[in-house]
């Protein structure tokens, strides 16, 4: 088929594609907030059998249901090839209401954009997945191979019931490979995708230093739990950026000399990073002289997320805190172990006196990566270069983090994460959205990876034409 036939049958489906998507959004599906979790469930299992596919609601281990969904290989198809697909009907909570341009579940298009919580992070993925399998079935001739999807509500709070069902359910989820939740363009228009993810360890520090809070005189002679704090959290990172807890780097894997290499290719421009966040310092990475595309992929780090104590409420009020709190994420890379980094921190914290602030873990991922040289990581790669105007990017690990590495090492297979987001998306920020190009093009290259797939899997001559 050509690329231009295949262009214009997913353009007929992209109208009621949207209109689908739009319904979807409507639901505040927040897991953090534990809302319209069963309503969203039940839309998902009638999306999927609307699209031919069967649906098992999965909710006997604990946390919200996981969903699964089977769709057979046509008969033309080889059914003994099975692609896997992971996504998550959860999103972020929307605040702050105020940022906002439109209602966050009232869904918009403006200026070929569309607008809503979740759209990019990752409600407009599954939609796009969905459409790409019912243009196969309805104008293909069939499904080229058996296709499964794993479908979590609780990624945005960091998976913590997923693994018992991964490992449970682990011949129902079985599969050859796996296309991942979420990817999208960069800042020259190029689709990114990565073949592995960051760890995470987060955590909760806190301070307690009285019962109440004081007036602020007493200062004079009472400590001040947000003080405390305060220097807790400085000794443990310096003003050139590098983490003082000892052994935190403990375990760390060496990447291999061709993962530094495809790094070492990946593009990056400071200036329009600069200008996309409005960022009004220069990167840390300039002052440790270190180049950002490494500290993105191979560098652990550990960032304050959120601060709270006292009084920060318009005004004056001149109190001293009772207590502080901290938010801290620590991204992490192949080989550290999150219960790991959360002793370090706990005995860094004794061992400099520090013994009446308490770090809790609230979430814990390990990393991943997938094998680079698998023929399936190519095919993905070949397939986005046939669809997209420029060269697509193929990172070893996004810097961010989700759930896996319990795929990886639970169902033994490579991992791709592409997507149909873009660099403007604001996933967990206000005015989410994607762009209808980028989605109509998601679209298409899920049609055409899904059609060579089997063959790259078996190494059979094959064609990535359009």
């Amino acid at each position: 088929m050509e690329k231009e036939q295949l262009v214009s049958i997913v353009q007929e489906s992209v109208p009621g594609a949207i209109e689908t998507l739009k319904e979807y959004l409507r639901f505040p599906t927040i897991s953090a907030q534990h809302k319209a979790i069963p309503e969203t469930v039940a839309f998902v299992a009638k999306m999927i059998t609307s699209a031919g596919g069967e649906v098992q609601i999965l909710d006997e281990l604990g946390g919200n249901p996981v969903i699964y969904a089977f769709f057979a290989a046509g008969s033309e198809g080889d059914a003994s090839k099975t692609l896997l697909f992971y996504n998550h009907y959860d999103v972020q909570p929307p605040e702050p209401f105020a940022e906002w341009n439109s209602e966050p579940f009232d869904p918009v298009i403006e200026d070929g954009k569309l607008f809503a919580r979740g759209v990019a992070d990752n409600k407009g993925d599954l939609v796009a997945r969905l459409t790409a399998i019912q243009i196969l079935n309805r104008e293909l001739g069939g499904l080229p191979c058996n296709i499964k999807f794993m479908i979590e509500g609780e990624e945005e709070i960091g998976s913590p019931n997923l693994e018992p069902y991964l490992k449970e359910y682990q011949e129902l989820f079985a599969a050859d490979a796996c296309i991942w939740e979420f990817g999208s363009k960069d800042e020259e228009d190029r689709i990114s995708m990565v073949a592995g993810i960051k760890g995470m360890a987060y955590m909760e520090l806190t301070c307690v230093g009285a019962d109440i809070d004081m007036h602020s005189s007493v200062g004079a002679y009472v400590d001040n739990a947000a003080w405390r704090l305060v220097q807790a959290l400085a000794s443990m990172k310096n003003k050139q950026n590098e983490i003082l807890v000892e052994g935190f780097f403990d375990g760390i894997e060496e990447p291999t000399d061709g993962e530094k290499q495809v790094v070492a290719e990946l593009p990056f421009d400071e200036e329009a990073v600069s200008k996309l966040y409005g960022l009004k310092r220069p990167l840390i990475t300039a002052e440790k002289g270190t180049d950002p595309r490494e500290a993105m992929v191979f560098h652990p780090t550990m960032t304050i997320c959120g601060l709270e104590s006292g009084y920060t409420g318009e005004g004056a009020k001149t109190v001293l805190p009772k207590s502080a709190k901290a938010k801290v994420d620590c991204r992490l890379v192949p080989g550290q172990d999150p219960q790991h980094i959360l002793a370090c921190i706990q005995k860094h914290l004794l061992a400099n006196g520090f013994d009446d602030v308490k770090a809790t873990m609230i979430n814990g991922q390990k990393a991943y990566r997938s094998d680079f040289h698998h023929p399936f990581v190519a095919h993905v790669l070949d397939t986005a270069k046939v669809i997209y105007e420029k060269g697509p990017v193929l990172a070893p690990n996004s810097a961010g983090t989700g759930p896996m590495f319990a795929f990886g090492e639970t169902l033994k297979l490579p991992v791709v994460s592409t997507g149909v987001g873009w660099v403007g998306s604001k996933a967990h920020a206000p005015n989410e959205s994607i762009r209808l190009q980028d989605f109509e093009q998601g679209i298409a290259h899920m049609v055409l990876l899904l059609s060579g797939f089997a063959a790259a899997l078996t190494g059979e001559e094959r064609s990535v034409e359009a």
